[in-house]
């Protein structure tokens, strides 16, 4: 298994509970497929550097996880479809 990140970028006009909702959906993802989270970093709402969907903020969060492969291909195809979700980026994290 490998160490990724996901930075996505959630509708800053979502309430608390469906932040945390769709938070914690991409976290049970990871552990349904057989990875493990190492961490959330739930960084807030901050600006945009461009208007997204016609929205200048974002509430940014970066989930650090080790899963395989087919884990990051349903991560995004998660994220693709969902309404809520502005952006994503999953890394590959390099190890030394």
């Amino acid at each position: 298994m490998a160490k990724y990140e996901m930075l996505y970028l959630l509708n800053s006009e979502m309430s608390e509970e469906a932040r945390e909702a769709e938070i914690k959906k991409y976290a049970d993802i990871v552990t349904s497929m057989g990875g493990t989270v190492e961490n959330t970093d739930k960084w807030g709402v901050k600006k945009t550097a461009y208007p997204i969907n016609y929205k200048t903020d974002a509430f940014f969060v970066l989930m650090t996880f080790e899963a395989d492969g087919a884990v990051v291909a349903e991560l995004d195809r998660i994220a693709g479809i969902s309404g809520d979700v502005l952006r994503r980026m999953i890394t590959k994290v390099q190890t030394k």
